[in-house]
């Protein structure tokens, strides 16, 4: 059983995390960087941890740190919230080697989601449904317009829509050189481009052994520069047979790689064919999972610390209603 709870992160994740660990009689520690001594999540852990510096470079984002200051602090599990450490496989090797509970999934599971590339190939095998994958020598006019994507991070950089052949050669360099300074990885893809298509994403918890309790869909289609602005579920105008299918594609997804905890599978749906297509998968609690606590009733951060002890989320969570 967990009994001290250290979150390796900062702001409104960590008091979110607080608040369930206050429900729960968990104690907690927060970590901070010198700029956020004085903030309210730093007042409402158990105990704190400074973590010497200002810039996420030198505090939040140095593995040995936070692990040290777990150490220090007496805690037994790490929670990494989202962005910073959350989706680097390393770090959950880090904290598990230390001994110390971590709750996320597998390292082997965020690393094989973390490429596109890879990940498409994963979900293709798995018969979730994908988009080809095209090349600059193998498209056709009849494949335009294209998109070029970043196999590693998001939010829209090293991600370039073509409509001409000619430029796609340029588009492609460009693309690549783009991700290559955001991610450290200049590993691009070409895929075809849906036209007004909408973004569909599907909560899951998994237990770890190929189990998953699928917790409906959520659509942000809404956004502006590939940054999400309104998430709303259940997703709006869309036909609940297509939903269901998109579950089933998820718990797939999840399940092939045996996902253990919260994660989001991320569709492309495109109207016009009622047709879907796997886009990514996030190996962490997402920014906007409220809206799926708010429609199910449940605590997903409470699912998370329960699956990292080891119990199953299937148990009294398949009976809710709308929970497939």
């Amino acid at each position: 059983m967990i009994t001290r709870l250290l979150v390796a992160n900062r702001g409104e994740i960590a008091r979110r995390v607080f608040a369930t660990c206050r429900r729960l009689g968990i104690e907690t520690v927060a970590v901070h960087s010198d700029a956020d001594a004085g903030l309210p999540f730093v007042r409402e852990a158990d105990a704190a941890y400074r973590l010497p510096g200002n810039a996420p470079a030198d505090t939040y984002l140095r593995a040995d740190l936070v692990v040290e200051a777990a150490r220090r602090t007496g805690a037994d599990a790490i929670h990494p919230g989202y962005g910073f450490l959350s989706e680097n496989a390393d770090f959950a090797r880090k904290v598990e080697a230390a001994g110390l509970t971590w709750v996320g999934p597998d390292p082997e599971s965020i690393e094989r989601m973390g490429s596109k590339v890879e990940a498409k190939k994963l979900m293709e095998a798995a018969g979730v449904p994908v988009l080809g994958n095209l090349t600059p020598d193998s498209a056709t006019e009849a494949d335009l317009p294209l998109l070029v994507k970043a196999s590693a991070g998001g939010g829209g950089r090293g991600m370039r829509i073509v409509r001409s052949l000619a430029a796609l050669p340029a588009e492609v360099e460009k693309a690549s050189a783009e991700a290559e300074s955001a991610f450290g990885d200049g590993t691009v893809f070409v895929e075809p481009y849906v036209e007004s298509g909408r973004h569909v994403e599907v909560q899951v918890v998994g237990d770890g052994a190929g189990g998953v309790l699928v917790l409906g869909e959520r659509d942000c289609s809404i956004q502006r520069r590939h940054q999400k602005v309104v998430e709303e579920s259940p997703a709006p105008d869309l036909d609940r047979a297509v939903a269901a299918q998109m579950h089933e594609a998820a718990r797939a997804a999840a399940a092939t790689i045996e996902y253990r905890g919260a994660g989001t599978v991320e569709f492309l749906y495109d109207p016009a064919t009622e047709r879907f297509f796997f886009l990514e998968m996030n190996t962490r609690l997402q920014v906007e999972h409220p809206v799926t606590e708010a429609v199910f009733g449940v605590d997903l951060v409470e699912l998370q610390l329960r699956v990292a002890e080891g119990a199953s989320p299937l148990g009294g969570f398949e009976t809710l209603a709308g929970a497939r």
